[in-house]
């Protein structure tokens, strides 16, 4: 319902704005500030993108909860497809959305409206935490499900004698 809402009112609001800036400042200033909206908020949107990004790969690298930058990252690219979207009331919210107490507080609230069931990092084993798919055989067999211990695979024997033709890979240890 709030979806439709959105789609109906949003353009509501942009075409009563249209209608009362360009009656006031005329039709070609407020096409130059249309544009000059879009190429600004373009330039921001990159900027504030590459900090977003970068605090992404740092808390990747430092195994934190990637979730704040991440979710920033997203209002980042809602607001640059809000700014490039021609209107005012899509500007002002996509303006606002490239300042970072803005997305603090938007990702505090969604943060408390939104019920986490599980979150795992890690390089640890997925099959102790009974993660579906993690047995590595499918199915169930005559005596119930497939264990846990059994991997299905295909493996080829290596002459041991012959000589490599190329360099190790980094994936395999010699």
């Amino acid at each position: 319902m709030w979806l439709l809402l959105a789609f109906v009112a949003i353009p509501m609001i942009e075409i009563a704005l249209f209608i009362q800036v360009g009656g006031v400042i005329g039709l070609g200033w407020t096409l130059l500030i249309v544009l000059a909206t879009a190429l600004l908020g373009s330039y921001l949107v990159r900027s504030q993108g590459a900090l977003a990004m970068a605090k992404i790969r740092q808390s990747l690298a430092e195994l934190d909860d990637p979730t704040q930058p991440l979710a920033e990252g997203a209002m980042i690219l809602v607001s640059g497809a809000l700014l490039l979207t021609p209107g005012f009331f899509t500007d002002a919210v996509g303006f606002a959305l490239l300042m970072p107490p803005v997305r603090h507080a938007v990702f505090h609230w969604a943060r408390n409206r939104v019920n986490v069931q599980s979150f795992a990092m890690g390089t640890g084993d997925p099959r102790r935490h009974g993660h579906p798919g993690a047995s590595g055989s499918a199915g169930t067999g005559a005596n119930g499900p497939a264990s846990n211990d059994i991997i299905d695979g295909e493996f080829t024997e290596v002459d041991p004698a012959k000589r490599p033709t190329h360099q190790p890979s980094g994936w395999t240890k010699h």
